[in-house]
């Protein structure tokens, strides 16, 4: 049996930029951390007394006697892509809900490949995962997401990213001082607005839309140096949470569908009350939002959004891991 633990993520800058579709001509990068809320993927190979090979549980559970069988795309394409023969028991729990802006199907798809790689006996380093992942997502499920979902997930911590064509990933993290990480966590404030959607439905249309919107998807590439030196160059830490600002405005112009008008209301809301600036995490419609709101301002803040859910919520370090293995030779391949 083997149980992997992997982080849910917070992209600051830059999303939009990392869709192949984008920087496959621009190149394109991202700003982003992965945070200490996570998904476990829990993998056994299944005894061999049932009438079907394999047992999918999420929140849903799956009987069934072929891969092809498997409703739930990322299981199916997983154990295809895995070459798996060997009947195959998993089981999917999360600290925070799906289709909710903060990259859970990669998260998902990210721990599901590294267990399925430890119950085979092999350890794969985070860039392969990272790709396997996207891969598994772009060219098999072919969904319509970015690159920077599963690059987060597998490599965990502070990061910039940057991608270019023929699949060049390029992950290097943000090096300051503790003190001033500490200070941007402080500051940042986390709310469930309860509405969930699912984010290639989203981006599909941001996709459509890339050729007309170059212009804004450059100058939010562009935002993601700025933050940069902001953090490395011992800037006032409240500059990041204007330019957040200034980036959530250039999004929610790229497409209708980013944001609506409850969204805007919260929003504006919290920037009367005390906010420098904040975002809508992920792809849009929904989720949770995302404000940079200086210590002083934090409880007016939590009484004016008090019908919203408040997640606390700190940086993590160190991206998919194998939390637990135990040999099950029994019943292997």
């Amino acid at each position: 049996m083997v149980i992997s633990r992997t982080p849910f993520r917070i992209s600051f800058f830059g999303g939009g930029t990392d869709y192949p579709v984008f920087y496959n001509k621009h190149g394109g990068a991202v700003l982003a951390t992965s945070i200490n809320k996570y998904c476990y993927v829990t993998c056994r190979y299944l005894p061999p007394f049932f009438n079907y090979k394999f047992r999918i549980r999420y929140n849903k559970q799956e009987h069934k006697k072929t891969i092809s069988q498997i409703e739930h795309p990322s299981a199916r394409e997983c154990l295809r892509y895995l070459n798996f023969q060997a009947g195959i028991e998993m089981q999917h729990n999360a600290d925070l809900p799906a289709m909710a802006g903060l990259g859970s199907s990669s998260s998902f798809t990210v721990s599901l490949l590294n267990s399925l790689y430890a119950l085979q006996g092999q350890m794969v380093d985070k860039m392969q995962l990272a790709k396997d992942a996207i891969h598994v997502e772009q060219k098999l499920i072919k969904e319509s997401v970015g690159s920077q979902d599963q690059t987060i997930a597998a490599f965990g911590g502070f990061n910039k990213i940057v991608f270019r064509g023929d699949e060049r990933i390029q992950v290097t993290p943000i090096i300051t001082q503790p003190q001033r990480l500490n200070t941007l966590q402080d500051n940042l404030m986390l709310f469930f607005t309860g509405i969930t959607r699912r984010a290639p439905d989203v981006a599909k249309t941001q996709i459509r839309a890339t050729s007309k919107k170059t212009k804004e998807l450059k100058e939010m590439l562009k935002l993601v140096d700025v933050a940069f030196k902001i953090i490395a160059k011992n800037k006032s830490m409240d500059d990041f949470g204007k330019l957040l600002d200034i980036s959530w405005k250039i999004k929610r112009g790229l497409t209708h569908k980013i944001s609506n008008g409850a969204i805007d209301a919260i929003y504006d809301l919290a920037l009367k009350s005390g906010a420098l600036g904040g975002k809508l995490l992920g792809a849009g419609g929904g989720g949770f939002l995302l404000f940079y709101v200086p210590l002083e301002k934090q409880a007016e803040i939590k009484e004016k959004l008090k019908k919203l859910l408040y997640v606390p919520f700190r940086f993590e370090d160190y991206g998919s891991q194998i939390i637990y293995k135990m040999p099950d030779d029994t019943y292997g391949s």
